[in-house]
């Protein structure tokens, strides 16, 4: 009702059902997540899911853990050593890797890699860049709709099915 007691008419939904619904209660089509980029919806070349991009970071998490241990027993490293050796290993073998193969161990064993939206290998630069910010961890929690990082979307990558 108005100020004046009168009804208003239904012209629509709520200013609030727009914004407290999402995007696409508000009338807004977002398709599926890789649509934007050219990307199939399923199969190979489609945007990988949260799930396998998740599992591949803990295994390629657990295999630097796995070396920089072995080095810390090696070299006598104390506890605090280690932790910065597991971190370095990480980076290392993420740059390396998808710098060269546009895929890590990881990566692999769960059937995706990292690909430049210009279809190009990543490189070196690039996959430096998108590991430096991988790193420091915030970036990459930060997505968007095509479930791209912000570290992903700084070296124009997206983490595809294979």
């Amino acid at each position: 009702m108005s100020s004046s007691g009168k009804q208003r008419p239904a012209s629509g939904p709520r200013w609030t059902q727009t914004w407290l619904g999402g995007a696409r209660s508000a009338g807004a089509d977002l398709g599926y997540p890789g649509e934007r980029l050219g990307l199939p919806e399923q199969g190979g070349g489609a945007v990988a899911g949260y799930g396998r991009r998740l599992l591949a970071l803990f295994i390629d998490w657990a295999l630097s853990l796995l070396v920089a241990s072995f080095l810390a027993r090696m070299f006598e490293w104390t506890p605090p050593e280690r932790s910065l050796a597991t971190l370095l290993v990480f980076g290392a073998q993420a740059w390396v890797l998808v710098g060269l193969l546009g895929t890590t161990i990881g990566k692999r064993v769960c059937g995706i890699r990292v690909a430049r939206l210009d279809g190009r290998p990543v490189g070196p630069v690039w996959a430096l860049a998108r590991t430096l910010l991988l790193l420091v961890v915030v970036p990459a929690l930060i997505w968007d709709r095509d479930y791209r990082g912000l570290h992903d979307r700084a070296a124009h990558t997206v983490v595809v099915n294979m």
